[in-house]
C-alpha cells in the first residue's frame, strides 16, 4: 500500500554522490519541503511534497508537523554488540595508565568477554543483544553489522551467531552476521595459531555456512592475535566455502590492510596505524576503508587517517565498533561528529560514511540514499537546517525512525 511522507522542511537523498573519494557540501542536494512516496517498504519517489501529493490524490498521508530534517538511515558495518558482562574494570587501569598486556595479565582483556559470554545462555544473550539493537536503532541506526568472536570455540560461537539470528526477530533493524571465530587465538586450544585457524575452517565454519549463520568472516590481524600469512591462508580458505571476507587490520601495527587487498576483502577495518603506504593501496583498491572512531576514543589513541584516505581516493564508511573493552559507548553520531571535527571531514563526507558508503562495506546497494527502489530506512530530526545535526555532535537525537518493515 502506498504512503506518502512528508512535508520535511530538507530532505538530504545523499543520492548521486560517488562511493570514493572526497566530498563537498556543495555536492549535496537538498530537497526542501520535500516528501517521500513508499510502497510496501520501497521508495517510489523523492520529491517536492505538494507535486507529489498532487500526483497521488487517493494515497495515505503520513503528514509531518514541524520542522523536521531527513536522511537515510545510518549504516553501522562493524559492531561487537553480542556479549554478556562488563569490561568496566578494564577501562579503569586503561584510564589509570596500565598497559593493553598489564591488563590482560590481571585478567581483563578480550578473554575476559570471552569467558563471560560463555557463560552465558543463548537466552540471555538475545536479551542484552535486543536491548542494544533497538538503542542503536533509536539513534538512528537501521542497519547493524554484528560479529561472533566471544565464544572462540565452536559451540560458544554457534551460540552467539544463533542469538543474532534470533534477535532478527525482535527489531525492526536490519541485522547481517559476521563469523569473528578468528578474533584471538583461545587459551583453552593447546596448538598454534594456523592449527586453530584449521579447526575453524573444518568444524565451525561449514555449519555457519550450512545453517545461514552468516555469509561473512573476519579476522584480527595483529601481533596479539593472527599474523599475516596466517591470516591470507585462512581468508582464502574462508572464501573457497561462499563466504565474505573482511579485516581487522593496522590497528596497531600495519600489514593488515595489505592482506586485506591482497584477499579482496570488502573492507579493511580499523587503520589508525595506516601509513601513506597503506592509504595508497587502499585507495586503489575495492576495499573499503572503515574508520572507527570508538575505539580511538575509548582506547585514547589517534584516529584512522579518514582525511588522508579519501584525499587519497578511498572509500570511507565510519562504524561505532561498539564493544565491551575498546569501544563501549556505540555513539555512532557523536563518535563520527567529533572524528570528523579532528579529522577535518565536512559533512557531506560524513553523512556518506555513515550511510551508502557503509553499505557498500556490507555488500548492500539496496539502502544508505534516498531513491526510487531502495529500502525506506530513513530518519528525521528535529531542526531546519541539516547542519544542525553534526554541530550538535550526538546530543541532537533523530525523533522518528522508519525502516523497510514498516
Amino acid at each position: 500500500m502506498k504512503k506518502l511522507i512528508g512535508p520535511f522542511t530538507q530532505i538530504l537523498p545523499l543520492s548521486g554522490l560517488p562511493l570514493k573519494g572526497a566530498l563537498t557540501d556543495d555536492q549535496l542536494h537538498i530537497i526542501s519541503q520535500g516528501g517521500v512516496l513508499v510502497d510496501d517498504g520501497l521508495i517510489v519517489a523523492v520529491e517536492d511534497f505538494g507535486k507529489l501529493r498532487s500526483a497521488n490524490p487517493s494515497v495515505q498521508v503520513e503528514e509531518i508537523t514541524g520542522n523536521r530534517v531527513l536522511l537515510p538511515g545510518f549504516v553501522d558495518c562493524h559492531t561487537h554488540i553480542c556479549f554478556a558482562g562488563s569490561r568496566a574494570k578494564d577501562y579503569a587501569m586503561r584510564t589509570a595508565g596500565k598497559t593493553y598486556l598489564e591488563i590482560a595479565t590481571a585478567g581483563g582483556g578480550i578473554w575476559d568477554s570471552v569467558t563471560q559470554t560463555r557463560a552465558a545462555d543463548e537466552a540471555t544473550l538475545i536479551d542484552f543483544l535486543t536491548k542494544r539493537i533497538n538503542r542503536h536503532l533509536a539513534e538512528g541506526v537501521t542497519t547493524i553489522e554484528i560479529k561472533s568472536g566471544y565464544g572462540l570455540n565452536t559451540n560458544a560461537e554457534l551460540k552467539q551467531l544463533k542469538a543474532i539470528k534470533a534477535a532478527s526477530d525482535k527489531t525492526h533493524a536490519s541485522l547481517i552476521a559476521t563469523c569473528l571465530a578468528a578474533h584471538m587465538l583461545p587459551k583453552d586450544f593447546d596448538d598454534t595459531h594456523q592449527q586453530y585457524l584449521n579447526h575453524v575452517l573444518q568444524n565451525l565454519l561449514p555449519v555457519v555456512k550450512q545453517q545461514q549463520l552468516a555469509n561473512r568472516v573476519d579476522i584480527f590481524i595483529e601481533e596479539s592475535a593472527f599474523n599475516s600469512s596466517d591470516a591470507l591462508y585462512y581468508l582464502s580458505r574462508a572464501k573457497q566455502l561462499g563466504f565474505d571476507v573482511t579485516v581487522h587490520a593496522d590497528q596497531f601495527t600495519t600489514g593488515g590492510s595489505e592482506v586485506a587487498i591482497k584477499a579482496r576483502a570488502v573492507s579493511a577495518d580499523h587503520l589508525e596505524a595506516s601509513t601513506d603506504y597503506e592509504i595508497n593501496m587502499l585507495a586503489k583498491s575495492d576495499t573499503v576503508a572503515v574508520t572507527l572512531p570508538g575505539a580511538s576514543l575509548g582506547l585514547g589513541m589517534p584516529y584512522a587517517p579518514a582525511r588522508k584516505l579519501l584525499d587519497a581516493g578511498a572509500c570511507v564508511a565510519i562504524a561505532s565498533d561498539w564493544n565491551p573493552g575498546s569501544a563501549p559507548m556505540g555513539d555512532l553520531l557523536m563518535q563520527a561528529a567529533v572524528m570528523g571535527a579532528a579529522e577535518k571531514l565536512c559533512t557531506a563526507e560524513i553523512l556518506a560514511g555513515l550511510t551508502f558508503r557503509a553499505a557498500s562495506a556490507l555488500k548492500l546497494n539496496d539502502r544508505g540514499v534516498l531513491a526510487k527502489g531502495k529500502l525506506a530506512d530513513m530518519q528525521t530530526y528535529p531542526c531546519d537546517d541539516y547542519r544542525e545535526i553534526l554541530y550538535q555532535q550526538g546530543k541532537l537525537k533523530p525523533d522518528k525512525i522508519w525502516t523497510n518493515v514498516d
